[in-house]
């Protein structure tokens, strides 16, 4: 094999997890000056079941096929669920097998963009493979301008200031966030758009720099978020995230507020106030026209 620098996302992915497996967590007594972090590679090897050598060459990229019981005696010894299990064996698919996503533009179908407007206290958006966001109600986009078509819900997570005003738990958001992205893009980390994010990313966030490297994989589905709004206060939403059938990538975000709730009431005022801005902008907009 010709060495070109790169062991490979599998041998990546396989440092990664190890460095983070602590000693004690495997029965491993942590004693003496441990140079590396987490689990050393023999110590891998011998949990799995495998010789040393066979495991280096794993994690130096020398070997990037290994049989699918080798990967589950891997997943077992760093201790993956099973999110993060497949995730693994979807790395050591070979990239003459693994079906690469077409290149083409994504677009909403017709159905869900009108589903969404016709909710008034239920703030969604839709967001493709790359969390680029394709389509969002007005209260989506009330909520927060970064939940408009054309922004990236990732990089304005990192990267924009109000964002990070804007969510009270910024740290556990974005914690979460980066699993996520993993998630959904699968094991395709070669793809020219999320090369394009994570490489922007890596440059100008340490906090997405530390995330990334961690290699966590968690398609967190549904949970609360936290957020104080600068016009109407704080905000406990919970989001659900729906993959949309037929639309390969492509998810559904909502937010909504508990019945009877402080934050429904807030989602009302936020509604209002945008009704009316819409309104007086219509306004100028045909005393400009006339």
């Amino acid at each position: 094999m010709t060495d070109t620098g790169d062991p490979g996302p599998l041998a990546r992915y396989l440092r990664a997890r190890r460095e983070l497996v602590q000693p004690a967590a495997v029965g491993i007594p942590s004693t003496g000056n441990r140079r590396v972090p987490g689990l050393r590679r023999e110590e891998v090897a011998f949990l799995a079941g495998v010789s040393s050598d066979y495991y280096v060459r794993l994690e130096q990229g020398r070997d990037r096929h290994p049989s699918e019981q080798v990967l589950d005696s891997l997943a077992r010894a760093l201790q993956l669920d099973d999110e993060a299990t497949a995730y693994l064996l979807q790395l050591a698919t070979s990239n003459s097998t693994r079906r690469r996503r077409p290149r083409r533009a994504e677009r909403v179908g017709d159905g869900i963009r009108s589903l969404i407007d016709t909710w008034p206290l239920t703030p969604a958006y839709v967001h493709g493979t790359y969390m680029d966001v394709l389509a969002a109600n007005r209260l989506a986009i009330a909520l927060s301008p970064f939940n408009a078509p054309g922004r990236n819900s990732i990089l304005a997570a990192f990267l924009e200031p109000e964002q990070r005003a804007l969510h009270s738990d910024w740290e556990e958001m974005t914690a979460r966030v980066v699993p996520y992205l993993r998630s959904v893009a699968g094991p395709d980390v070669d793809d020219p758009r999320l090369v394009e994010i994570v490489g922007e990313l890596s440059v100008r966030s340490e906090r997405f720099r530390e995330l990334w490297a961690r290699q966590d994989v968690k398609h967190k589905a549904t949970g609360t978020s936290l957020l104080q709004h600068p016009q109407v206060g704080p905000l406990e939403l919970h989001y659900e995230k729906l993959l949309i059938p037929g639309a390969e990538g492509q998810t559904l975000v909502t937010f909504h507020a508990l019945p009877g709730s402080d934050s429904e009431e807030r989602l009302r005022l936020l509604a209002s106030l945008d009704d009316s801005a819409r309104t007086r902008a219509d306004a100028v907009s045909m005393g400009t026209d006339s």
